[in-house]
This record gives structure tokens, sequence and C-alpha cells, in this order.
């Protein structure tokens, strides 16, 4: 019988070693996605205007980066806060963690280099080689055209810096040993021509990160078999609920019976100078969507985009669209 009992004790030291070798692994040698490249960057006039389109128009990068006002409908970004970041994103969102969004103005990465700031970027891992939750859309960007990527960080280099002490993230266990495993070398791809309307709509799609919102999750990340077919819940501070709808050409449940028509002008609508967003008193309906942001997208853009999710498959999932809080 000691015998047996001091073999299981060998088993089970042997077991602890080896997870304590594997979580040893993963905390202090991952992420690895290789070193920053030894990149400068020329910011002219016309890379830091593609920067200025992407970022505010197609990526949204001050989306999360600014603060929006959500007294009014689809919080719209406050005027003065552009790139300053400080929201936080948590458990009350079905997050693993409490995750914050950084300052992206020069005054918050100027001690970043401009390949540090690239592999940030497309790879989700910090100048001092921590791994960022993917939150930030990095797997997308990290599909991108280096161009597209180049311009935003020279345009996120012209923006006026603004001073706003960002604390950091924390993952929650287990998430902060995974969240080392997530970033992975970037693979680029070249953004193809508009003429290549299906290519490039699917180019669009993935860089506005249409999946990342209107796809279920589990522990934040986005389930695959079910992408574009919405459902995706977020909580407004009220604890009243907007879900996200379903893009999917499903005919009775998405998108498959709107003409390209329909689907720009649903964009257009907040894009008329003239709009200005309705005030939305707390436990009525609002929306994370940036609808003033997406809606300054160029029209062809938009149709691209169109003819992309028409092609993908359907999702039957009837969205309610908002629950008010109990």
């Amino acid at each position: 019988m000691k015998t047996i009992l001091k073999y299981v004790g060998y088993l089970i030291a042997f077991v602890l070693l080896v997870i304590a070798g594997v979580l040893s692994y993963v905390k202090l040698a991952l992420p690895n996605v290789g070193d920053p490249e030894d990149l400068k960057l020329d910011y002219t006039s016309e890379r830091i205007e593609r920067g200025r389109y992407l970022a505010n128009s197609v990526t949204v990068c001050m989306d999360c980066h600014s603060k929006r006002d959500w007294s009014k409908f689809s919080g719209p970004l406050t005027e003065g806060t552009l790139g300053m970041g400080g929201d936080v994103f948590d458990q009350s969102m079905g997050l693993p963690g409490v995750f914050y969004a950084r300052n992206i103005t020069p005054a918050g990465i100027q001690r970043y280099t401009d390949g540090e700031l690239f592999r940030l970027i497309t790879t989700g891992v910090t100048k001092e080689g921590r791994a960022m939750f993917p939150l930030m859309p990095y797997p997308y960007y990290g599909r991108m055209d280096k161009e597209d990527i180049y311009s935003i960080i020279a345009y996120v280099r012209s923006i006026p810096a603004k001073e706003n002490a960002v604390p950091d993230s924390k993952p929650d266990f287990p998430m902060n040993f995974i969240i080392n495993t997530i970033p992975q070398k970037a693979e680029h791809s070249t953004r193809p021509p508009k003429t290549d309307l299906l290519a490039y709509g699917a180019y669009m799609t993935n860089a506005a990160g249409c999946a990342e919102c209107h796809t279920q999750v589990d522990k934040g990340q986005i389930i695959p078999e079910v992408i574009f077919g919405g459902g995706r819940e977020f909580q407004f501070p009220d604890g009243s609920t907007v879900v996200s709808s379903n893009i999917s050409p499903d005919k009775e449940t998405g998108i498959g019976t709107w003409s390209n028509e329909v689907f720009v002008q649903r964009f257009k609508a907040y894009a008329d100078s003239t709009y200005v967003s309705e005030n939305v008193a707390a436990g009525e309906f609002n929306t994370i969507m940036p609808w003033t942001m997406y809606g300054q997208m160029e029209p062809e853009d938009l149709e691209a985009i169109y003819t992309y999710l028409k092609t993908v498959t359907p999702i039957s999932n009837k969205v309610v669209k908002f629950r008010a809080a109990k």
C-alpha cells in the first residue's frame, strides 16, 4: 500500500511539475511574434489623410479611444477627447477582466517607434512585449495592407496631444495566462482594387471589424460558426442591453432582402450635414453602433461591404435589438 501511495505521489508531483512548466512557458516565452521592424515612416499629407479616413470612418479607432456622449443617440464623440482613451470595458460586458482603451494621441504613444507601434496595432504586442486582449481588434488589422496601417500611424501621430494617464488592463484568471497565446504574427494582404468589388468588399469588411460586434461571443472571442449573425449583447451603465443586428444575408432575420441602395442609405442618413444626434434618456433605446462615424465612409466602400456580406453564409437568428433594464 505504501508503495502505491508513493507512486501516486510521484505522479501527482510530475503532473504539477508539467503544469508549472507549461504555465511558466506561456507566461515567460509568449507572446512570440518577432521583433518590431526598424521602421521610419514618411508622414506625408496624403498618408495622414488616408489614415484620418480609416481611423475615423472605417477601422474607427477613435470610437474606443475617445470619449463618447451616451446621452445622445449612437454615442457621438465628445469634442476635445479625440484619441485620449480611458474608457473601461469589463466583466459587466461579458469580458474576462478589466480592459482600458489606451491614450493614442502623441502624448500616449510618443515612447513608441514606428516599428513598435506597427507591431502593436497588427499583433497586439506592446513595446514591453506584453499581450493585449483582442478587444483591440489587432487580428483584423494584421490582415490589412501594410500601407493602410502606416497611414493610421501617420494620422495618430498628427492629432493633438492629450495628457491622460490610463490604468493598466487586468485580465482575470485564467485569461491572464491565455492572453499570451492569442497574438500571432501578422499575415498582411494587399488592398484589392476597387474594381474587384467582392475582394475589395471582403477587405473593407475586415478593416471595419464588422464581424467583431455582429457575432456572438464566448469569453470575449467571436464564435466563427455564427459569424455576422448578430446577437452579441452590450450593456449600458443603466442596465439596459443593446443586441447587435444580424447582417448575414438571411432573408427572414438578416439583410437578405435589402438592396444595395437601402444598405448604403442606412449609413448615409447619419452623414448629412444637418443631422444632429438626438438626446436619449437613460433606459431608452440607444446603440453602440457608431453610425455617425461609419456614415462618413465613401459610398463605394459601403457598396463593396454590402456586396461581400451578400455572399457570406446566411445565419437564421432573429434579434431583439434592445432590452430595458429590469
